[in-house]
């Protein structure tokens, strides 16, 4: 089993704590399986409220799957202790949003979509529908009366 870190990147505008909202969040990726290689062309989800139990019994994982191409039944698990928001001192910068532990699979890509949420930077508003499909979202906080956003939205993996 091999933990990967999805590490988030931004430019963020008078906002802060930049987080996925629930257990019911969906963490889009392209898997690559370990053995063949095969990478699907459709994107596929995780979630923290799903849970399969694995071969054996012992344990259980986010989702299991076997690969199309050899047959080898994989998992991936989201740590949920290891979910980090991505605040105003991060911008421009990677940090670790959530890890994966996983097993014969290996995290190549990712799709923001909806489901963020996020914090105004000088106030206490709160912005629970951030939508970062287009890898840029815009807002307007009302109480400090100043635009808000997120933008330039990138990603990168890498093994903890």
């Amino acid at each position: 089993m091999v933990k990967f870190g999805l590490q988030f990147k931004a430019t963020l505008e008078n906002v802060t704590n930049v987080r996925p909202l629930g257990d019911d969040f969906r963490w889009f990726l392209k898997l690559k399986c370990g053995n063949c290689g095969e990478i699907p062309d459709k994107w596929q989800y995780v979630t923290l409220e799903e849970s399969v139990p694995l071969k054996g019994g012992r344990s259980s994982a986010s989702m299991v799957q076997k690969c199309k191409l050899c047959a080898r039944e994989n998992s991936i698990d989201i740590l949920g202790d290891t979910i980090n928001p991505y605040n105003a001192e991060d911008s421009e910068r990677f940090k670790t949003m959530v890890q994966f532990e996983c097993r014969g699979l290996e995290p190549i890509d990712f799709q923001p979509q909806a489901g963020f949420a996020a914090q105004g930077a000088e106030s206490v508003t709160q912005f629970p529908e951030v939508n970062l499909q287009e890898k840029d979202w815009t807002d307007y906080d009302e109480e400090v009366k100043e635009s808000v956003g997120i933008y330039e939205v990138t990603h990168q993996f890498i093994k903890c």
